[in-house]
Parts: structure tokens; C-alpha cells; sequence
């Protein structure tokens, strides 16, 4: 394989020719002591390495070594020299290294929108799995409204979106990944937090607080289905406040909410969850990936094939 060169430097006003072969022949002349020794190290003649290494000398019009009988000496100006050579073959060697991986889908970086929990659940596994067989890739994740974060994809600032599935979206790829039951978030005072299962018919008087953020608007909308006579409906609250701040309201006893399975992994002191049912059994919601098919990031193909290789399913356009 042709190495690197660098040719545009300059020495006196004239081009200076060095390639990166030149100066891997100088530091292992310098960890050996012994041009010899050297060449055979790097499988070479100890003529070609002699050669090399005076022309280094040449280009740069400084002795990089005194030669003697018994091998080789760095001298004062040789040690200068082999500072930033082994810096510069550190950085080159990194580069095609990190290069290579990034053309491989094993570096660089990825974005990721989503509407969910980090604490628990299959978007902190499947984010675990990523950094641990690929920890060269650079993860960015954004919690955003689902509009923002949909504006952000087609705009090339996310690179994919974690959400629960909707309303499909034009010219957008998505890929069904798993359920998550549906738990209603109780005072461990309430009466309801006796039971071992809560149906949604139980709600009825209720007074249940969901946050206008995502996903709390999905889950009103599933309450409204489930519950579709407005009589047998509880009072619905949104409020501008975050789940977490959703879930101490429910603690002050001010009503119960609804969360998503992996909502549970941040402890509350007075909170308790029971998973909701109807005749059919638990209730759950789907969650989806959601890409652009135009995004030619490496990161975003392999995180795509580890969701389907976690979550085998079919890929759908939408």
C-alpha cells in the first residue's frame, strides 16, 4: 500500500520530499540503536533504511544520528526531530484507524431523538449494547416534543428517532421495535395500590395528571379509546411540567398518572405502579425507530442493524 507523503512542505524556499515510510525508518533506527537491527525489524535491506534515513537527514539539513561501529546515536537535534516524527505517525496511524472504522459504521457520530425514559427499558439497553460493542461511535441523544424532534430528522440534525408509533410520516423509513405495558403511577396510599392489576373502567373517578410533553399526549389518546363514553371518562389534566414533576404531584396526592414500562426505573419515596388491563388483557404501546432513507451516516446503518438484529421485525415505509 502507497504511505503517505508530504511533499508541499518547505525547506530554504524548495519542496520538501518526505513520506511516512522516512520517518517509521528513523524510529525504529532510534528504539533499536542499530540500523541493522532496524531493517530487519521492518523486513527491509539495512541499504534501503540507510538510504532513507539520509535523505531525512538531507531534506531537513541536520544529522538525525551519530554512527558508530557498535550502532547508532540520536543526536541533540535527532531528538527533536523524533518527537513530533512519532507524534506525526501516532496521529496518521489514528487517523486511518478511526477512518476505517468510521467507513465501517464503528465510529463517528449519532444522534438520536426520542420520547422515553433513559432509566429502564429497551432504549437503555439498546443504547448499552451500542456503546459497548461499538465505543468508538460518539452518541448525542435530544428529548424533545415529537414535532421538534421529527423537524430536527428531516432537517439532518438527528440521525433517528425513538417514539412511539403514530401517525405515519411522508418520505420518513420506520421500523417497529417493541411494546411497552401501560402502568398507572398511584400514591402507595391510594386504594387502587391494593390490587395487584388496575382495569381502565377503574379510572373513572379518577383524576389522572399526564404531562403535555411526549409521550403523555399518546397516552391520553389511549385512554380516550379505551374509555370512549365521555360519562366513564376520569377528569383528564395536562400539565406544562415534565414526568418527573408529573410523578411527585402524584405523590402529594393530587391524582394518579399514567406512564410507559420504562418509566419505573427512577425510584419515587410514596409511588407505586400497577399495570392497566381490559378485558383483552395487559395494554401496551408500540415503539418505533424513524430515519430518513437518504442518511448515508455509517453510525446510523450500524445501530439500525443492531435494533433489527435485537428487535427482528419487518422494515416499513411510511
Amino acid at each position: 500500500m502507497e504511505r503517505p507523503s508530504f511533499p508541499g512542505l518547505l525547506r530554504g524556499g524548495r519542496p520538501l520530499s518526505l513520506n511516512f515510510d522516512q520517518l517509521q525508518h528513523a524510529i525504529t533506527a532510534a528504539d533499536y540503536g542499530s540500523f541493522r537491527q532496524a531493517a530487519e525489524a521492518l523486513s527491509i535491506k539495512q541499504s534501503t533504511l540507510s538510504r532513507s534515513i539520509q535523505l531525512l537527514e538531507y531534506n531537513f539539513g541536520a544529522n538525525i544520528f551519530e554512527r558508530f561501529s557498535g550502532g547508532v546515536r540520536v543526536t541533540p537535534a535527532g531528538r527533536n526531530f523524533l518527537r513530533v516524527a512519532r507524534s506525526i505517525v501516532d496521529q496518521v496511524d489514528t487517523l486511518a484507524t478511526t477512518t476505517r472504522a468510521s467507513g465501517r459504521g464503528e465510529a463517528g457520530r449519532l444522534a438520536i431523538g426520542f420520547c422515553t425514559s433513559l432509566t429502564a427499558g429497551n432504549l437503555r439497553e439498546s443504547l448499552l449494547d451500542l456503546l459497548h460493542k461499538f465505543p468508538q461511535i460518539e452518541v448525542v441523544t435530544a428529548e424533545r416534543r415529537r414535532a421538534h424532534l421529527m423537524s430536527a430528522l428531516r432537517h439532518g440534525v438527528l440521525d433517528v428517532l425513538i417514539l412511539t408509533r403514530g401517525i405515519p410520516f411522508p418520505n420518513i423509513n420506520t421500523k417497529s421495535l417493541w411494546n411497552e405495558r401501560v402502568l398507572v403511577a398511584l400514591s402507595v396510599e391510594h386504594s387502587l395500590a391494593r390490587r395487584d392489576v388496575v382495569y381502565w373502567t377503574d379510572l373513572r373517578s379518577e383524576t389522572v395528571i399526564l404531562s403535555q410533553y411526549d409521550p403523555g399526549r399518546e397516552i391520553e389518546d389511549l385512554l380516550v379509546s379505551k374509555l370512549s363514553s365521555p360519562d366513564d371518562r376520569p377528569k383528564i389534566e395536562l400539565h406544562d411540567i415534565s414526568r418527573g414533576a408529573v410523578k411527585s404531584l402524584v405523590t402529594m396526592k393530587v391524582g394518579v398518572s399514567l406512564v410507559l414500562e420504562s418509566d419505573i426505573g427512577a425510584n419515587f419515596s410514596g409511588l407505586t405502579y400497577r399495570e392497566l388491563r381490559d378485558g383483552c388483557g395487559p395494554s401496551v404501546m408500540n415503539y418505533a425507530a424513524y430515519w430518513k432513507s437518504d442518511n448515508e451516516n455509517p453510525a446510523l446503518g450500524t445501530f439500525l442493524k443492531l435494533l433489527s438484529e435485537r428487535y427482528p421485525s419487518r422494515f416499513l415505509k411510511t
